[in-house]
């Protein structure tokens, strides 16, 4: 039976499940698996140069959007939370399930297939151009987001800076488990 999102014995059971991965999986960590995120989530905590560029007024999430690509080992859509708040906060970053996005208003949602995403974190798509030629799909107040250059130009940079392995870097046994481990997180936890 799949943890309930937003309930205390999910984010107790999703903790544990990252905490379990950070100790057992191998470094580099898969880009956009649990313990990726959580050491994505630690860079952007403590990164000086985003606190000196973020809003401070900001309150909103960026929820990414990563469509299927069998390919690469990603058979069902992955949704990503990234809870930002003033000065440059960075919450949380961590799975969010389909049901729950768009229930926010005031959440972006930036929708991409994964070599698109690839192409962002390894700086060879502007996330902000990719938005305005629709290489990224954007649901969210575009003025906004213009805004929030700077902010959103730092937040790419701390993807290459934290480092990982993409999945088009995999062997295919790395695919056939990256399918195997995510396959089995999405249902455990509701994010399908």
């Amino acid at each position: 039976m799949p943890y309930t999102y937003g309930t205390p014995e999910w984010d107790e059971a999703y903790n544990k499940r990252v905490e379990e991965r950070l100790a057992n999986e191998p470094k580099p960590f898969i880009i956009f698996l649990p313990e990726w995120l959580k050491e994505w989530e630690k860079y952007m905590q403590n990164d000086a140069k985003y606190k000196e560029v973020a809003l401070p007024n900001w309150e909103n999430a960026i929820v990414i959007h990563i469509t299927p690509a069998p390919q690469f080992g990603l058979d069902h859509d992955i949704f990503v939370r990234m809870d930002l708040w003033h000065n440059g906060e960075c919450r949380s970053i961590r799975y969010l399930p389909k049901s729950e996005v768009g229930k926010n208003p005031k959440d972006f949602i930036i929708t991409a297939s994964i070599d698109r995403w690839f192409a962002v974190g390894r700086k060879q798509l502007d996330v902000v151009k990719g938005m305005m030629q629709g290489k990224l799909k954007l649901k969210g107040d575009l003025p906004t987001v213009v805004k929030a250059v700077k902010p959103a130009v730092r937040i790419v940079e701390t993807v290459g800076e934290v480092g990982g392995k993409y999945e088009d870097e995999l062997t295919p046994e790395e695919t056939e488990k990256f399918r195997a481990t995510v396959n089995e997180l999405l249902p455990e936890f509701g994010l399908v």
